[in-house]
């Protein structure tokens, strides 16, 4: 059995050659035609010097052409490297240097910022570097499951850093080698191209430079399913694309995507009625924002899943009853194989917050950091185990309530606080749309816990209003010192936390908070 990525998906294209594959606004392929297309391109870049092991740079928004560019790569046993689109010059260097890249792909509106560093030898330029004279033929030869597959992780504290996985791990972990649901491994390779069931229609709305979009492309890719890009987020888009191409699920990135997505369902006139599912993960997905859900889709299944670059999928939840107070984070029955470990390196009893741990398919490492891989990897019991940094409680019945991450923990006075469980209570206030919850420095407390709120268009949030709302629904001690109301709240293009931009927001405005104590 070789689970390798190009090989998952060439079984999905025999099996399905006449259905859409990829679709962009009114673009779209079939497999056969993404088949060839992506030949196409993997002779051209085989001919450029492009081989087994190559890494290759993907700079580009989502497209058809991306998805393109991603499954030649993975023909030719190669690695695509995903670039941040948001990246300028200093960032580009860094990463190029560091992935060390054979060849770039990218879209042509990044031109200039590639000249002005030093690219790889090899460059193609989506829609203009020419390969239709290429052979569409599939003709390279036999992979394996110890491919490579490497993802740079956002690097929102720091410099993103690469984390590397065999082929056949990731795909248990990410691509549906091991059911979400049931925690049952596939035993074939074929089997999700061989599921006897009607084709689903996804809309992945992240960036495909981000995991969540990856994988949520192509695990529909091994499954013979529809993948819709948008080349832009949109919520009215969103609703547009999912009455014109008929979307049956809708994968997402926590609130900063489902929040403006249902506000734009409910001020407008759509047809949401071939939906049956709502997918988030990778960030926090409140409390409030899934009952707007539940009341507005009360037949639509929405699920809340947890994971990292660095174990894949670690658990999910499907949303029901979510009561009117802030919950510590997601709350999902653990994925196979994930535990919490305690202080001691011990796995954690109920009760007890540890750090979230996944076993049996782990990564390799961070490429190039044997000093993070050391961290990362650990053995409990005789089992290897890697654990990206997250908190975690395991519950009485058996649920793993997520925390957040270790290195955005706020300790003030000696008592953790969990951002992710702050900025819930926030934005459970009718007048706030987003929030962002750091630590500052602080001479008796070590740190202490300070927001920034950004107010629904038009709404003047008052602080004591706000400040009796968040106590109602955690500890007194969790509750923000200090709160600034800010015009927009700024996040990564995933919607992920930009805790950077919150911090210098917060030393630059040192002089003047407003007060919410």
């Amino acid at each position: 059995m070789a689970a390798n990525i190009a090989d998952l998906i060439e079984h999905a294209v025999d099996a399905f050659p006449d259905r859409v594959a990829v679709a962009c606004g009114e673009r779209e392929l079939s497999y056969a035609e993404l088949e060839a297309t992506a030949n196409r391109l993997a002779h051209f870049l085989h001919r450029q010097g492009v081989g087994k092991g190559a890494h290759v740079g993907l700079y580009a928004g989502n497209s058809i052409e991306a998805v393109v560019a991603m499954v030649a790569v993975y023909k030719l046993r190669a690695v695509v490297v995903n670039v941040n689109y948001r990246y300028v010059e200093n960032e580009l260097q860094y990463l190029f240097a560091d992935a060390e890249l054979t060849a770039l792909i990218h879209d042509p509106e990044y031109a200039a910022r590639v000249a002005n560093v030093d690219a790889p030898g090899v460059i193609v330029q989506l829609g203009v570097t020419g390969f239709a004279h290429e052979s569409p033929e599939r003709d390279f030869g036999e992979r394996s499951g110890d491919d490579v597959y490497l993802l740079y992780t956002g690097g929102t504290t720091g410099y993103p850093k690469g984390v590397i996985w065999r082929h056949e791990d990731v795909w248990r972990v990410l691509g549906g080698g091991i059911d979400f649901m049931s925690g049952v491994p596939l035993d074939d390779e074929w089997a999700q191209s061989k599921r006897e069931m009607p084709p689903l229609t996804r809309l992945c709305l992240a960036p495909l430079i981000h995991g969540n979009a990856q994988w949520a492309t192509l695990a529909a890719l091994f499954c013979g399913d529809t993948v819709v890009v948008l080349p832009h987020f949109d919520p009215d888009e969103v609703w547009r694309t999912i009455e014109r191409r008929r979307v049956n699920v809708v994968v997402l990135i926590g609130d900063a995507m489902a929040r403006p997505i249902i506000e734009a369902y409910l001020s407008g006139d759509y047809d949401s009625s071939s939906l049956v599912s709502v997918s988030s993960s990778a960030a926090l997905f409140s409390p409030s924002v899934k009952r707007q859900y539940m009341e507005t889709f009360p037949n639509v299944m929405v699920t809340d899943a947890i994971g990292s670059s660095e174990t894949g999928f670690a658990g999910i939840g499907i949303v029901a009853d979510v009561d009117g107070g802030a919950v510590d984070g997601p709350r999902v029955m653990p994925g196979p194989d994930t535990i919490v470990i305690d202080e001691h390196g011990r796995k954690a009893p109920p009760g007890v917050i540890g750090r979230l741990a996944r076993g049996g398919h782990v990564p390799l490492g961070y490429y190039k950091d044997p000093e993070k891989t050391r961290a990362l990897l650990t053995e409990v019991d005789g089992k290897r185990y890697a654990i990206p940094g997250d908190f975690a409680r395991i519950e009485s019945d058996g649920t793993i309530t997520l925390l957040g991450r270790g290195n955005t923990c706020v300790n003030t006075g000696g008592e953790k606080v969990f951002p992710e469980e702050v900025e819930g209570a926030l934005k459970a206030h009718p007048g706030v749309f987003d929030a962002l919850v750091i630590g500052a420095s602080d001479d008796r407390l070590g740190q202490r816990v300070v927001a920034l709120v950004q107010p629904r268009p038009g709404v003047r949030v008052k602080l004591d209003e706000l400040e009796s709302h968040v106590r109602r629904r955690i500890a007194g001690y969790k509750v923000p010192r200090d709160v600034w109301l800010v015009d927009r709240i700024q996040r990564t293009i995933s919607g992920k936390a930009d805790y950077r931009w919150a911090h210098e927001y917060a030393r630059s405005h040192s002089g003047e908070p407003t007060r919410a104590d």
